[in-house]
């Protein structure tokens, strides 16, 4: 089984080499792809492809793993899909994208680039898994590593194009309270914020919120010491029972909307 490692906080982050390690330990063929740099936030976006702009890459040697690594030039969900097209190796079976050095929670999920990794994924008929931690001093990787190899039996079990969001406590392993779905909380862990504004300069950071998520939402239970875990899928159709596929668009119709409770669908695509 191979699997592609990769994160939005780049290559040198010593989580996302541990997790490598686990994951050969644990009996895989493994091949990390990373982003060179700090690629936090970028959600599944690709940055700018051009035939005239190549995208450049460097072998990289990590301790003690045995498969490949390479640093992209280049967000993660860029490194999913070059690892798809066969750029690095054989074509992964599973993505795995983490750990992230931070929660991603609640619905700030949409613009994290660990999580769009793994939504990328998807798209390409590949599960995948994104895994965050939240922040300490010093950083719980073996915790997060841990439910994150414990995970992949259930997931590769699990339907086509399925994609788990695992956010680990900052605990020992034996002190956290097991794993538990949640929901996604109405805010993450931390809100962006314009902290000051000069002339043609904005002055934006993360900030920590007051916010108290629901105790079985994502947010509220990693609070609570579980970790919590949550499917996603990335490209949903909303349809309401007034319009089918191919009707005419009529306004009289109205427009469907996840918020009036109307149904959402994987795209026809993914079905078939």
């Amino acid at each position: 089984m191979r699997a592609l490692l990769t994160n939005d906080d780049g290559i040198d982050s010593l989580g996302l080499q541990e997790l490598a390690r686990h994951f050969e330990a644990a009996g895989f063929e493994v091949v990390i792809v990373a982003p060179s740099y700090d690629a936090s936030g970028t959600g599944a976006s690709l940055g700018h492809i051009s035939r005239e702009r190549p995208i450049h890459y460097e072998k990289r040697q990590i301790q003690g793993l045995k498969g490949d690594a390479f640093a992209l030039d280049g967000p993660p969900a860029l490194c999913t899909i070059t690892s798809h097209l066969e750029a690095f190796g054989p074509r992964p079976d599973v993505v795995i994208s983490g750990p992230n050095l931070g929660l991603n929670t609640g619905r700030s999920v949409l613009h994290s680039g660990t999580v769009g990794a793994a939504l990328a994924a998807q798209n390409f008929g590949i599960k995948g898994l994104a895994v965050s931690l939240a922040v300490s001093d010093p950083w719980h990787f073996e915790t997060a590593c841990r439910y994150t190899v414990d995970l992949l039996g259930p997931l590769m079990q699990g339907p086509d194009r399925c994609v788990l969001n695992l956010n680990v406590p900052a605990l020992p392993y034996n002190e956290t309270q097991g794993l538990r779905w949640g929901g996604l909380a109405e805010f993450g862990s931390v809100r962006s914020q314009i902290v000051d504004q000069a002339e043609g300069k904005l002055f934006f950071d993360l900030v920590e919120t007051a916010y108290n998520p629901p105790r079985d939402s994502d947010l509220g239970l990693v609070n609570a010491g579980f970790a919590a875990l949550t499917a996603l899928h990335g490209t949903c159709e909303v349809w309401h029972n007034r319009a089918e596929p191919g009707d005419e668009f009529a306004s009289e119709q109205g427009i469907p909307g996840a918020t009036a409770r109307h149904q959402l669908a994987a795209p026809r695509s993914h079905m078939l």
